[in-house]
């Protein structure tokens, strides 16, 4: 797109109406009269915008009153583009003059009529770094074509911001979190309308109506769409994510508990995957994810998209949103740093993108006379057994209590104190080994209540250096345990657990503000393996109030084994096998779990604070 580089009207009855005297490299610099603040220069150069009062505040006295300060205007402010995202005219109307306006043709506290547009720019709170509010300038100019011009040649700058989305596809929760998953989406419309970015919405009927949507639309439909959002929690989006993921992403499985072998090549694999597609999926209800093989799934959705589908993941073009409504909403607060819907849709407007990491968990068949096959999911944010299966399963019978069903089944789990026995084998990473060993204290015995000494370590910000780095060994979306395992040292945990999670982000939210793992990354390649054994009720509990404190240092007890992994397997030795995936229950008695580094991008920029 060519820009206009010297802007001109032929019949323009104010010679002063559009001047390129503010700077060699403005493009366009106007006096107009900006609503409540006076007459300013509006300039316009390839970065965004800029204005600047023409005249100062001559009211000296009033300028520095302690009862008036607040009614100062600004004398100048700047834009970026990036900030920018709307422009509109809004026709023949009322502008009105700073209290303290002096500007020649206006007298303090009036108003004129004049042509108006207005410029709407995202500006991140004083208070809260993390949290964005939309701001609207209103500028007046007494001729038509002066304000049409610019208007045009801003929306001409923004529809250059290519990385903002058109046209997207968005599915309404309207149950989640407190029921008020519709209402959180029309507040947050009209900035969709502003920005002129095309929505159809769904709202949903059922559990699974999303996922169904989304495994059963063909390939060519889902190209209309720059992304999918999700209004609603964190387990609605792995709906979402389930939904997509499942037909469209293509990798081998992670090794199957006690089967550590090199992986097996594409070919094999290939042909090992095939001889499975006769096997139809199960029709327990908690089964209706498609099952994955693989390089290749079965079903239905085979006839639909065909055995080679066209849209694969990772995509760089195709983003998921988040409009948080849940009850946690541990995602959005980890990839935007609030937890606000207005904060989140300027996210996704704007077009911001972060990489984010996902663990495919796959479930294996009990025995090896079962008919079970492979059965896939994938998770955004974590994984957990015991404990953190426990409290999802007791609160699915209270779910008209809302999100107090939580902290009341969180209650009555934690009383019931119940352990585990299980096994966990963990691949070893070479960085972690060295802060892996068990401190002492001056008797040399073991004690449940000592702190471990740990370095400290970079929490994951906005443009962080950990997740923007890539090297050859793990490539943005293609980093699988999977693709490489030769080589690779396992370990082995066994024994009694009260839980057993993995984490993928770091999990904050308003009832644990650092997280479960403070120092997780958005986009590493490796999950956070969290085994708490076996320990007295009070350690246990002390334990979870360091999660609820910002500060707080919930992994450095001795019953409690952390490790940073890229893949580790499961099988439990007792008749429960609950799990929690991103909220979504999930049974499984043999686990094993890969990450996949940045598969997905989300619209977002992670946390500023």
């Amino acid at each position: 797109m060519e820009r206009n580089e010297n802007v001109s009207l032929d019949e323009n009855p104010h010679p002063n109406a559009l001047f390129n005297d503010a700077g060699k490299d403005s493009i366009l610099s106007t006096k107009l009269f900006l609503d409540y603040v006076g007459e300013v220069v509006l300039t316009l150069n390839s970065d965004g915008l800029s204005w600047k009062l023409t005249e100062p505040v001559h009211n000296e006295e009033d300028k520095f009153s302690c009862l008036r300060l607040k009614l100062v205007p600004k004398t100048e402010a700047e834009f970026k583009f990036s900030d920018v995202y709307a422009a509109n005219f809004i026709d023949w109307g009322l502008v009105h003059a700073s209290v303290l306006s002096s500007a020649k043709g206006f007298s303090s506290g009036h108003s004129f009529k004049m042509y108006r547009f207005m410029v709407h720019v995202v500006q991140k709170s004083n208070n809260h770094s993390s949290l964005w509010t939309p701001s609207r300038y209103s500028f007046g100019h007494e001729n038509l074509e002066v304000c049409e011009v610019w208007v045009n040649q801003i929306n001409c700058y923004l529809h250059m911001e290519r990385s903002r989305p058109k046209s997207l596809l968005v599915f309404v929760h309207p149950k989640s979190g407190k029921g008020n998953g519709c209402r959180i989406w029309e507040a947050v419309v009209p900035l969709f309308s502003q920005a002129k970015v095309k929505t159809k919405v769904i709202v949903t009927e059922r559990a699974g109506h999303a996922r169904d949507l989304l495994t059963s639309i063909s390939d060519v439909e889902l190209r209309l769409y720059d992304g999918v959002i999700a209004v609603g929690g964190d387990g609605f989006f792995n709906e979402i994510l389930n939904g997509l993921l499942l037909p469209r992403h293509k990798a081998p499985y992670p090794p199957a508990p006690g089967d550590f072998m090199p992986a097996i090549s594409s070919e094999s694999n290939l042909s090992i995957h095939r001889e499975r597609t006769n096997i139809e999926p199960s029709d327990d209800k908690e089964d209706q994810f498609p099952l994955l093989t693989g390089l290749e799934h079965k079903g239905p959705l085979s006839s639909q998209c065909g055995p080679d589908p066209e849209f694969y993941f990772p995509s760089e073009e195709f983003r998921f949103g988040i409009i948080p409504a849940g009850s946690t909403d541990a995602i959005v607060i980890c990839t935007t740093g609030a937890r606000d819907p207005v904060t989140s849709a300027l996210h996704i407007i704007l077009g911001k993108r972060v990489h984010i990491d996902i663990a495919q968990v796959v479930r294996w068949k009990m025995t090896n006379a079962s008919n079970d096959e492979p059965c896939v999911r994938y998770a955004a944010s974590f994984a957990g057994y015991g404990f953190y299966g426990d409290v999802i399963t007791e609160s699915e019978k209270y779910r008209w209590m809302g999100p107090k069903r939580y902290d009341y089944a969180g209650t009555k789990v934690f009383l019931q104190h119940r352990s585990y026995e299980a096994e966990v084998n963990y691949v070893e990473v070479e960085s972690e080994k060295s802060g892996s060993s068990v401190e002492t204290n001056a008797q040399g015995s073991r004690t449940l209540w000592q702190f471990r000494r740990k370095p400290e370590r970079m929490s994951c910000r906005a443009n962080c250096t950990v997740c923007n780095e890539t090297t050859n060994e793990s490539m943005i979306g293609h980093s699988s345990l999977a693709a490489n395992l030769e080589g690779l040292r396992w370990s082995k945990s066994k024994g009694h657990f009260l839980s057993v999670g993995a984490a993928v982000i770091s999990c904050r939210n308003e009832k644990a503000p650092d997280g479960l793992v403070a120092d997780a990354h958005l986009s590493d390649g490796f999950l956070h393996l969290i085994l708490i054994k076996d320990c007295p009720h009070p350690s246990y509990l002390w334990h979870l109030i360091q999660l609820t404190r910002k500060g707080g240092k919930p992994l450095d007890f001795n019953f409690v084994e952390h490790h940073k992994t890229p893949a580790f397997t499961f099988t439990s030795f007792g008749k429960e096998g609950v799990w929690n995936v991103d909220g979504e229950l999930f049974h499984a008695h043999k686990l094993s779990a890969q990450v996949f580094r940045g598969l997905v991008s989300l619209f977002g920029t992670g946390p500023d604070a």
